[in-house]
């Protein structure tokens, strides 16, 4: 019997390709709302990124999120985000 094939994404911070399980998902839906997913079953656009606060902030200095959604991101987006990675 085959083994089962890993889903892998491509974290926007770090830019390796990791398990789906393991990354976190970033959200922007149809308002334009972005929040972070940590469940993987939001429906919109998504974005992964490592549980890790130096990739969110490879991410945001690089404007990552921004290309990734066609949107402007609020720094305060971002603070929310930190705390939920858990700063």
């Amino acid at each position: 019997m085959a083994e089962r094939k890993i889903p892998l994404r491509k974290c926007i911070g770090c830019g390796e390709m990791k398990d789906k399980r393991t990354l976190v998902r970033i959200v922007r839906n149809k308002e334009g709302e972005i929040s972070v997913d940590l469940k993987g079953k939001k429906p919109g656009r998504g974005a992964y990124i490592c549980r890790d606060i130096a990739c969110l902030d490879k991410a945001q200095k690089a404007r990552r999120l921004e290309r990734a959604f066609s949107a402007q991101i609020e720094p305060d987006i971002y603070d929310a985000m930190r705390r939920e990675l858990g700063e």
